[in-house]
């Protein structure tokens, strides 16, 4: 079967919009963009963030690297054209958690700027929270919660990132939260604290 041409497929508005959807839930929609090597902490800190958006009230939803592999990701592997195909899927998985008026929480280790880049241009400049989970390798790998740097230098996993794969650290993040000298309470309630500075919550 022939795949639809683009001068086929026609945008249909919807009768409820973004704004009506987010007035519904008393918030302001947005991406919470968690990116840092494997082992810096992103999921755990992106759950206890999330704890504490819904004990607030606030309606929110969970993005993690790994779950997502499990369903719509399960087709793609670790080379860098599969690692963008993932990104870019989330990316736009993650827009429509935003239209839908919720707070979207995402932690990818996401390691390439343009990639990032490229997610932040499907949004509107204030949807998108990139938060970088600072932490240095060498700490990363004596967590290593998952045996993962272990494989990797024995020579079990290419491709993985820090070790035979670059991460490419954002250069100018809405949030830094230094993972490496701060508890996990502290960046969460310096997370929650932008948020309400900016009227998110």
């Amino acid at each position: 079967m022939d795949k639809p041409k683009k001068e086929n497929i026609i945008w249909h508005e919807t009768a409820i919009t973004k704004e009506d959807r987010q007035k519904l839930h008393g918030q302001k929609s947005c991406v919470l963009w968690f990116t840092g090597l494997s082992g810096s902490g992103k999921s755990t800190l992106a759950n206890k963030v999330e704890e504490r958006l819904h004990s607030l009230g606030i309606s929110t939803y969970l993005l993690d690297g790994d779950n997502i592999r499990y369903g719509l990701n399960k087709d793609l592997g670790f080379r860098e054209e599969d690692r963008k195909e993932n990104i870019r899927r989330i990316g736009e998985v993650a827009k429509l958690f935003v239209d839908s008026g919720i707070i979207v929480l995402s932690a990818f280790i996401s390691p390439y700027t343009e990639d990032r880049q490229k997610v932040r241009d499907l949004l509107k400049e204030d949807e998108f929270i990139e938060i970088y989970t600072k932490c240095s390798l060498e700490v990363c790998e004596t967590r290593d919660p998952k045996g993962l740097y272990k494989k990797a230098r024995k020579g079990e996993i290419t491709d993985f990132t820090g070790i035979s794969s670059p991460y490419e650290a954002p250069v100018s993040p809405e949030i830094t939260v230094n993972t490496e000298s701060m508890s996990i309470d502290s960046c969460t309630d310096q997370i929650i604290s932008y948020l309400m500075d900016k009227r998110y919550i």
